[in-house]
C-alpha cells in the first residue's frame, strides 16, 4: 500500500508518464505480488539471493528492462521529427497526456500491416500520434484527426509540416462525438475508414466504439488507450486510489467488460504504455 497508509499520487500527472512500466504507484501497491510474478518466470523460489526484496529494487528492474527496450528498439528508428515533438511535447504542462514512443512504434507497425490508408484519430492533444500515423499511411492516405483543442496541435503542426505529411492531416476542432455523427450523416463513411485510435475522454469511450464501429470497415481495427489505467483496473476495490482515478477505473473496467462482450470484434489487450485494446472489426 502507500506509505503511511494514505491514497496513492494520481495515477497520471505532471511527475509521471503515460506508462504502465513508470508507474511508481503500481508498484508500491503490488510489490509483493510483482516479486512472486518473478520469482514464478525465474523459477527462483525466492528472490532474496537475486537482492531484489524491496520496492524499489523490483521498480528499477522493470525501469532496466524499460530502458532496454527503448534504447534498442524504439528510439533508433524513431523519426527524427517525431523525436523532437516528443521531446517539445514532453515539457509541456501536460505533457503526460502524449502517446509514448514505444507505442507509437506499435501504431505504426499495425497500420503498414493493415495496409490502412483512411484513419481516424479521437484525441489529438499535439499531434505525437497524428504524426506517427501519417508517416505510416501511404502519400495519398488521412487521418482525421479530431480534438477540442486547436492550440494544442498548432503546438505539433510545424513538425508535422517539416515531416513533409500535413497534407494527410485533416484536422476537425470540437467534440469528438458530434464530429463523428456528422461523418456517420454521410453514407459514402460507412465503412470508409481502416483504422481508428482512441485518446481521449474515457467516459464517452463507449459511445465512441459504437459510432466507430460503423466508420471501420469490417477487416478494419479500433485502439483504444488508457484500458488499464496504471494497472488501477486489476487492483483490489480497495485500493487507496484518489476520486479522480478511482472515478476513470471503475469507467475503463466497464469499458473493457463492454468490449470483452462484444461479439462484433475480436479484441486483444496488450499492456503497452497505459494499456492499448485493439479490436478487429467482424461484422
Amino acid at each position: 500500500m502507500a506509505d503511511g497508509g494514505g491514497e496513492l499520487k494520481n495515477i497520471h500527472g505532471e511527475d509521471s508518464t503515460k506508462t504502465l512500466l513508470k508507474n511508481e504507484a503500481l508498484y508500491e501497491v503490488h510489490s509483493q505480488f510483482l516479486l512472486l510474478l518473478f520469482a514464478m518466470w525465474f523459477d527462483l523460489g525466492s528472490l532474496t539471493h537475486a537482492r531484489l526484496t524491496t520496492r524499489r529494487s523490483v521498480s528499477y528492474l522493470v525501469l532496466f528492462w524499460f530502458q532496454y527496450m527503448l534504447n534498442t528498439m524504439v528510439y533508433p528508428r524513431e523519426h527524427e521529427c517525431l523525436r523532437k515533438l516528443r521531446l517539445i511535447t514532453k515539457k509541456h504542462a501536460y505533457g503526460h497526456m502524449s502517446s509514448p514512443p514505444d507505442e507509437a512504434l506499435l501504431l505504426s507497425m499495425l497500420l503498414k500491416l493493415t495496409g490502412a490508408r483512411n484513419t481516424i484519430e479521437v484525441g489529438v492533444f499535439t499531434g505525437c500520434s497524428v504524426l506517427a500515423t501519417a508517416l505510416a499511411i501511404p502519400d495519398d492516405g488521412k487521418v482525421v484527426a479530431i480534438d477540442v483543442s486547436r492550440e494544442y496541435f498548432d503546438i505539433g503542426l510545424p513538425l508535422i509540416e517539416k515531416a513533409g505529411v500535413a497534407h494527410k492531416v485533416d484536422f476537425r476542432e470540437g467534440p469528438a462525438q458530434p464530429i463523428l455523427d456528422e461523418m456517420l450523416a454521410d453514407e459514402g463513411n460507412e465503412g470508409k475508414f481502416d483504422f481508428a485510435f482512441v485518446d481521449a475522454d474515457k467516459g464517452n469511450y463507449g459511445g465512441y466504439h459504437e459510432q466507430l464501429l460503423r466508420l471501420v470497415r469490417v477487416g478494419g481495427v479500433l485502439a483504444y488507450d488508457n484500458t488499464l489505467w496504471g494497472g488501477t483496473v486489476g487492483m483490489p476495490d480497495d485500493t487507496p486510489l484518489t476520486e479522480h482515478d478511482r472515478e476513470i477505473r471503475d469507467v475503463m473496467r466497464a469499458f473493457n467488460a463492454k468490449i470483452a462482450a462484444d461479439q462484433r470484434v475480436e479484441v486483444v489487450q496488450l499492456p503497452i504504455a497505459d494499456g492499448i485494446t485493439l479490436c478487429r472489426r467482424v461484422v
